[in-house]
């Protein structure tokens, strides 16, 4: 088949124009791509938006007595959009309870009109009376039984105790093991049918007799005693080891 000339210009003309056709499409992409990479964000960037994020919330959350406060900003994807903010970045949050585990912290750049949401991890540590021996039940706690360690809270949500005074001389209800937690349910501060002190205070003068405890009592729990010289059954406050407090 012979093709005349003006047939050859017309095709040429056509592979032409596909080929910078393809050619500017493939120029635009590289410079999206390009713009794209340049204006992500740098290491530097990204470590000072987890710090932002950090240091917001250590100052907005109280720290536990004699405990401390434990933070952690997530990975942050280095293809964010971000820049070297003319002034310092702004941090702010919705939520604040420090009884959660997670936290997301807004940091935001409203000189460059930029924003990033950031979780933040955090870890409260508080003391806690825990076992540096075994116990069987029935056992009464000694000093050399106890230590104060350190303990996540947000794992340890039972009630325990943060004095080794308020739990050496106790007896123990079950058997615990090394590293335990103690919590106020493992032990009796005043325990049932045990004699107790009975104390009434008034006006700096302190009164006291001896009773019987009716049931199980943590520090700070009310429970009823019987006065053992006039047999009346009260209530009272327990205030100590194989000790209960009044009204008077």
């Amino acid at each position: 088949m012979i093709y005349s000339k003006s047939h050859w210009y017309l095709v040429t003309i056509t592979k032409c124009r596909a080929f910078y056709k393809f050619y500017y499409k493939s120029i635009g992409f590289l410079l999206v791509l390009f713009s794209f990479f340049a204006h992500s964000a740098t290491n530097e960037q990204i470590k000072a938006i987890q710090q932002s994020a950090e240091n917001y919330i250590l100052s907005h959350i109280e720290r536990p007595a004699g405990g401390e406060l434990q933070v952690k900003a997530a990975n942050i994807d280095s293809r964010v959009f971000a820049t070297d903010c003319p002034n310092d970045l702004h941090a702010s949050s919705s939520s604040l309870n420090s009884q959660s585990s997670n936290i997301t912290v807004l940091v935001e750049c409203p000189e460059d009109n930029w924003r990033l949401y950031v979780p933040v991890r955090l870890t409260t540590l508080g003391p806690q009376v825990t076992l540096a021996s075994p116990l069987n039940r029935g056992q009464i706690i000694t000093a050399n039984d106890v230590t104060i360690s350190m303990v996540d809270l947000h794992r340890f949500r039972r009630q325990g105790f943060s004095s080794l005074n308020m739990v050496i001389g106790a007896k123990v209800k079950r058997n615990l093991n090394v590293g335990s937690v103690i919590q106020d349910r493992d032990i009796c501060v005043v325990c049932r049918n045990e004699t107790v002190m009975i104390k009434a205070n008034k006006g700096g003068m302190t009164i006291t007799t001896r009773g019987q405890a009716l049931s199980d009592g943590a520090a700070g729990e009310q429970i009823r005693v019987k006065n053992t010289k006039s047999n009346r059954i009260i209530e009272g406050r327990v205030t100590g080891i194989g000790e209960v407090t009044v009204p008077f």
